[in-house]
């Protein structure tokens, strides 16, 4: 994922029209301010939800086995009274952030009552609900509809393919406004293809043939409680001695495009069960019932990683315990949402907690949400034995070069860039990724975190750490699983519990600066500096041979794809300074067809002075020849040892035992 160095980020959100006031380099634009009008009209037609029970329970049935044409079909039953009603399709999703509810996708509403189809409206300023007048002497709507999923990747995530599906109940579900998400009462139920295995944090009620049947949920509970199911699917338990001394259960529901794919090895095993026992000695307790990771390995299923309270969502690709040579990029997904479980999810944000799916969401608290849960995510994957710790370094190597490369940073941030989900997808491609930014909290605040943890270690003489704060903050209140919010004082309190510090003025002056001043800070002070290299590291290997691309951003300034697509062109780079950008299709290397060993061996020669690097480009019918003026040779990051400095990042990286 070309936005985020990680491989964690949760990403299968879509770009909606905005409809609050937008501010654009201090002003507020007149389209913004149109915007924020209609909202609060549309807004003020709708009923605002209540902490009160919806009388009667919904029923959702949901039919999954087209799997050719990959659409899911709908019927439910929804409990009313007679008069005006609004109906909701699920908006700000959580674990996105944002707006990014797939309201295209669903299609073929039909609402009748006793038989008779009932006319409907979309409300005009807000195309995720639906009006209606529910007749004299109604008790009971039916609904049908079909949610289309994406058929090919260009139409979005895909999420049925002919060996696994993905049920995302907010794709499949209306519900009435006026009332919490918690507070409605539904009973779902899925009809899987014949022979298919499942896994989901909902509880079964029934099992009739290939239709099970769930027990009664809240909106809320069902919303994040996906489903994947598969044909090749097993599930393996991760603490298989939980019951016999009552802690909550944990399993990993794996399903993959053969059986090969699902099969794991005992030390692969050790590995995923050491993340389960790693997170409990930092965290001390667990906030769920039971837990279960839905995890696909494929070719053709979307890619994801997305948290939820009692289970996440996560897909890769080919290969993870099949190949035991696959680079361990990429490994540390599981950790990073199982981490969510606790940060996120238990202890949530207050401008984050909303009532309800169609209630705006704020994200001024990510840089905690999901820049701590990136720290520990790296940490327990290290930890656990799913990434070597010497591999590790090379991600936070990378980490490093690319945060101390965003020229952006100069207008925008780091505090602003907590706002880009709700701006639009995280995934989106951004022509200049470095001047513009994106959501840089993952990492920046990795590198934040580590620092916290040195002044932590030095203040107390080794005594405490950043795990003191985890085991605090997100262990309180044992056996709770209800959320517990937080704001800006409660983290600095915690902190201050931990170890007295001035921790107010030192994270907003991390989340404020418009600087790189610092940002290497933490790493020194654990014994390590930013250095470079001629030769990639193990973790810039293990991603372009994933993702397909030849690294040369710290030289001359570009990533090449497939074809000879630059896909990316950094900012202020010899490339960018060269007129260059990613409309252009690189050619030939110094009068040679384009190959990347015959650009390194350009760079390398231009090292010396006595060679120039000239490349033929193509941008849509034209072609030309530009030359690069570049004498650094390759650069690759790598972390390198300050002598004379304690080593304490392995030791933040050990297991703890």
């Amino acid at each position: 994922m070309p936005y985020r160095l990680g491989s964690a980020l949760c990403a299968d959100a879509i770009l909606l029209p905005m409809t609050f006031s937008v501010r654009t380099l201090g002003r507020v634009t007149s389209a913004a301010v149109l915007g924020a009008l209609i909202h609060t009209t549309a807004t003020a037609q709708a009923p605002r939800p209540t902490d009160t029970s919806y009388a009667g329970t919904l029923t959702l049935q949901v039919d999954a086995t087209d799997l050719d044409r990959r659409i899911f079909r709908i019927r439910e039953t929804v409990p009313v009274v007679p008069g005006p009603l609004r109906l909701y399709h699920p908006q700000w999703l959580p674990g996105n952030h944002g707006p990014t509810g797939r309201i295209g996708d669903l299609a073929g509403l039909q609402i009748s009552a006793r038989g008779v189809a009932l006319p409907w409206k979309r409300d005009p300023l807000d195309p995720y609900a639906f009006t209606l007048e529910v007749p004299a002497g109604t008790t009971t709507l039916d609904i049908e509809f079909q949610h289309l999923s994406p058929t090919q990747r260009e139409s979005g995530r895909v999420v049925v393919t002919p060996e696994m599906l993905n049920v995302q109940w907010n794709a499949m579900l209306l519900y009435p406004a006026g009332h919490d998400d918690s507070r409605i009462a539904i009973k779902p139920s899925l009809r899987l293809p014949e022979g298919w295995k499942f896994g989901s944090a909902l509880e079964v009620a029934a099992q009739q043939g290939a239709t099970t049947e769930f027990k009664l949920v809240s909106v809320e509970t069902l919303i994040d409680s996906p489903v994947f199911a598969g044909q090749h699917m097993a599930r393996v338990d991760l603490d298989p001695d939980a019951a016999a001394q009552g802690r909550s259960t944990v399993f990993l529901n794996v399903m993959g495009d053969t059986p090969d794919e699902i099969r794991i090895t005992p030390e692969q095993l050790a590995a995923h069960r050491g993340l389960v026992t790693q997170a409990d000695k930092l965290f001390g307790t667990r906030h769920f019932a039971h837990y279960d990771f839905l995890f696909a390995i494929s070719a053709e299923f979307g890619r994801i990683g997305l948290e939820h309270h009692q289970s996440s969502e996560n897909g890769v690709s080919p290969g993870y315990f099949s190949d035991p040579k696959r680079s361990s990029v990429g490994r540390d997904l599981l950790a990073h949402e199982y981490v969510h479980s606790w940060n996120g999810k238990f202890r949530r944000p207050a401008d984050l907690w909303t009532p309800n799916t169609n209630t705006a969401m704020q994200d001024s608290m990510l840089w905690l949400y999901e820049g701590q849960t990136q720290f520990w995510g790296y940490v327990l994957a290290a930890r656990a034995g799913l990434v070597p710790s010497t591999e590790m370094l090379d991600t936070l190597a990378n980490s490093a070069a690319w945060l101390s490369a965003q020229k952006g940073r100069a207008w925008r941030n780091l505090q602003d860039t907590s706002n880009q989900a709700v701006m639009g997808s995280r995934g989106e491609r951004h022509d200049w990724r470095d001047w513009q930014r994106g959501s840089d909290y993952y990492e920046e605040m990795v590198l934040v975190w580590l620092e916290a943890d040195m002044l932590i270690r030095d203040a107390s003489g080794g005594q405490r750490s950043l795990d003191d704060f985890a085991r605090a903050f997100f262990g309180v209140e044992p056996g709770r699983v209800a959320p517990l919010t937080y704001q800006f004082d409660d983290v600095v309190a915690a902190l201050n519990a931990v170890q007295p510090h001035d921790w107010t003025r030192f994270l907003r002056e991390r989340l404020d600066k418009h600087t790189d001043a610092g940002l290497l800070a933490g790493l020194e002070r654990a014994g390590w500096r930013l250095g470079w290299s001629d030769e990639p590291n193990s973790a810039t290997k293990g991603s372009m041979a994933q993702r397909r691309y030849d690294d040369f951003s710290y030289s001359l300034g570009v990533d090449v794809g497939k074809e000879g697509a630059l896909i990316v062109v950094r900012w202020g780079s010899p490339a960018f300074e060269a007129g260059l950008s990613t409309s252009v299709q690189l050619v030939a290397v110094n009068g040679l067809a384009y190959k990347a060993e015959r650009l390194k061996a350009a760079i390398t020669a231009a090292k010396s002075g006595a060679a120039t690097i000239q490349l033929l480009v193509k941008d849509a019918e034209r072609y030309r020849t530009v030359a690069i003026a570049w004498k650094g040779g390759l650069r690759y990051p790598k972390l390198e040892r300050i002598d004379g400095v304690e080593d304490r990042l392995t030791q933040v990286l050990a297991p703890r035992l």
